[in-house]
């Protein structure tokens, strides 16, 4: 039979399936159906679902139902697959591997029903957000015309058909809007729609007949410029691709907030993107943009003023995109404490009268909460006085916004010598002495400092990173905000960079080590990009263990370690709750087996550690149920009760007790999703990393434990 005929009878026999399938149930899909039609289950960004047949009594029976590795979807595998499928009426929707190709599956089986993809070429392969990305979006006029929607490694706006695969082709011109036109840097210039740096990982907002996109640029701890291709916002028909509306993240001449860019610096700088989720409220016809750093992370010489809208909470209308409110979070950034966290959308209970929020995890590990509507803290933030940067031609702001400490969830500052290591007197004397080569302060916004490994001061301490892109989740029927959390330090320090490798006079570095250029997650495997073949390489080859005793020489190279553990207090990581109704924190639970490192260390050796919870805790992403919160672990370890691995566990929503683990043979690498097909409850996760390369796992309860499941 001719190949052509072959492609031809398999397009009608996944359109029949899909049709199948899909025909149960028109109009618009919901999680009370059984489904997860958006990234964060809803618009709203809740990732919360009300199905319970999975609780807390049956949780550690769960099993393998179906898993489908990607590794087939690119030229090579994939070892950082972040994707989070939806479910439509029992098929899946989600991206795999290093073309970023569109797949849907039978969610019954975890059988592929069809594959798209695009060849991009040195479009893609020099794109500054590469692999598959975090998913797709979904739109459909609730009478049987259903899309899948997403952006491909170059920065194309794509719509299928969610039957079949194929491009829309009255969508764009053949399903395709080129989201780089219109794209500029300086004061106006077009770039190259081949090489000009623009891309992002997150998921489109299909809100009504409207889809929103937003931009990401690479990481900016040591980028080439700060004129960059400039952060905006835009929206689109859903039916044609038509442009509806444009918000420009760094204000234009006339635009509100341009006079907070001093110096006419808003010319010379870009990024400012909104690369993570957006949510909207349809109801209020209103939209959430978390909006990041600019050009550069750690340096703003070359921007003086505020900086709107960076690290700012912008709301904006649905069908015009004009600015209604906006709250900036971080003053003249030079933190890198961009919004990476969903705005939640919650109607909760605060002071005695309903309000309409919207709450945002952040990586300063704090809750801003503010009526949506008005974009008034619920809460007071309190403008403080903060440490000064000497940093040579930085000007930051003298003051900060701070929530109030009842929102904070997270370690945000440090005490010396409070929170240093105590597992011995030697470990907590050599933590203290090592402490001195450190600028600290009792704020997250502690400014960087040109460090240098041979002292005497190695850097700045600031927070890491608390909550990063996966964001948090929300019940909406107890009014609980959850996000997980890193607890740890992070050292900020800035070096001139070598002669012709940037127009920034400081980037990230430190004088006394040879320069090193920073890498974003994602910046390097796109299925054409150069380095492909031999990342793969790398990433297939098992590295040797890493050493638990730090290095003779001392010095900046063992950071904020002290024989191999870490010189700040457990836990390194952990879950967290939030009472909106009180404005509070509800409980805290270390999240995560205790490092192999930490467990195995001489240095510890006969001493009964607690449970320490795991650093990168800050990627790991959250799904929230009738009763559960359910979050893998970032990192793989090996216990007494169980092999080397990572475990999915469930914590009771209301206490944060540990309910039930269930194994897994690498790290959570994408977030949880849920969804019911034949009256049986699924939990699907992306796990990758290390040499384990990246695939879907699908668990649900064998028969004679599952009971019909409630929605």
């Amino acid at each position: 039979m001719p190949r052509t005929a072959c492609r031809a009878i398999l397009a009608l026999v996944s359109f029949a399936l899909v049709a199948a399938l899909q025909a149960q149930s028109p109009g618009q899909p919901s999680t009370r159906s059984g489904d997860w039609p958006h990234y964060n289950a809803d618009i709203r960004g809740s990732r919360y679902s009300p199905l319970d047949q999975i609780n807390a009594d049956n949780f550690g029976k769960l099993e393998v139902a179906w898993r489908f590795k990607t590794d087939n979807l690119g030229t090579f595998p994939e070892y950082k697959l972040e994707g989070t499928p939806l479910a439509i009426r029992g098929v899946l929707y989600t991206t795999g591997g290093t073309r970023r190709s569109v797949i849907a599956l039978d969610g019954r089986t975890g059988e592929l029903m069809w594959v798209h993809s695009m060849r991009e070429g040195k479009r893609a392969a020099v794109s500054p957000r590469q692999l598959s990305g975090r998913g797709v979006s979904y739109w459909t006029d609730g009478r049987g015309d259903d899309r899948i929607v997403y952006v491909t490694t170059g920065y194309r706006l794509v719509e299928l058909n969610a039957k079949t695969g194929a491009p829309v082709p009255s969508f764009g011109k053949d399903g395709i809007v080129d989201l780089k036109v219109g794209v500029v840097k300086g004061k106006g210039e077009q770039i190259d729609l081949e090489t000009g740096e623009i891309g992002i990982h997150s998921t489109p907002a299909v809100a009504k007949d409207v889809i929103i996109v937003g931009s990401s640029m690479r990481e900016g701890a040591t980028v080439s410029t700060h004129n960059n291709t400039k952060g905006l916002v835009r929206a689109y028909d859903a039916r044609t691709g038509k442009q509806l509306w444009q918000f420009n993240t760094i204000p234009r001449p006339g635009e509100f907030g341009n006079d907070s860019w001093e110096k006419e610096s808003w010319a010379i700088n870009g990024n400012t993107g909104v690369w993570t989720q957006i949510t909207v409220d349809e109801d209020l016809g209103l939209v959430y943009l978390p909006v990041e750093t600019p050009t550069s992370d750690y340096y703003g010489g070359h921007r003086p003023g505020n900086n709107l809208f960076a690290e700012t909470l912008v709301c904006v209308d649905l069908k015009t995109g004009q600015r209604k409110w906006h709250y900036q979070f971080v003053h003249h950034p030079v933190w890198n404490f961009d919004m990476s966290s969903t705005p939640i959308l919650g109607d909760i209970t605060a002071g005695g009268r309903a309000v309409k929020a919207v709450a945002v995890p952040s990586k300063q590990g704090w809750l801003y909460v503010f009526d949506r509507v008005s974009g008034q803290p619920v809460w007071p933030i309190e403008e403080k006085p903060v440490p000064q940067s000497d940093v040579p031609g930085e000007k930051t702001s003298a003051t900060q916004p701070h929530p109030p400490d009842k929102l904070r969830y997270a370690r945000n500052f440090f005490r010396i010598p409070d929170d240093l290591i105590d597992f011995t007197p030697e470990l907590r004397a050599e933590a203290l002495e090592r402490s001195k080569h450190y600028k600290w302060a009792d704020t997250p916004f502690n400014p960087g400092i040109l460090g240098n490994t041979n002292g005497p001061m190695y850097g700045a301490i600031t927070v890491g990173t608390a909550t990063n892109w996966p964001g948090g989740g929300y019940d909406p029927e107890n009014h609980i905000a959850f996000a997980p959390a890193g607890n740890m330090p992070g050292i900020r320090t800035l070096v001139e960079p070598p002669a012709g490798f940037s127009d920034i006079r400081y980037v990230a570095g430190i004088a006394g080590e040879p320069f090193r250029e920073v890498l974003g997650p994602g910046d390097c495997c796109a299925a054409d990009a150069p380095r492909t073949a031999e990342r793969a390489r790398e990433a297939r080859v098992p590295q040797p263990a890493a050493p638990v005793t730090t290095p003779a020489r001392g010095g900046s190279a063992e950071g904020l370690n002290v024989r191999g553990v870490p010189m700040i207090k457990p836990p390194y990581g952990l879950l967290a709750a939030i009472d909106l109704d009180r404005g509070e924190l509800k409980w805290q639970t270390p999240h995560g087996d205790t490092p192999d490192a930490i467990r195995n260390n001489p240095a510890l050796r006969g001493i009964n550690l607690p449970k320490t919870g795991q650093p990168n805790t800050s990627g790991v992403g959250l799904l929230v149920t009738k009763t559960l919160v359910i979050m893998g672990d970032p990192q793989v370890t090996t216990t007494p009760e169980h092999p080397r691995g990572a475990m999915l566990r469930a914590y009771d929503k209301m206490t944060g007790r540990e309910v039930g683990t269930i194994f897994m043979p690498a790290p959570q690498s994408g977030s949880p999703m849920t969804y019911s097909a034949d009256g049986k409850q699924y939990i699907v996760v992306a796990v990758s990393g290390g040499n384990y390369s990246g695939e879907y796992l699908a668990f649900s309860l064998p028969a004679d434990v599952r009971r019909p499941s409630q929605h």
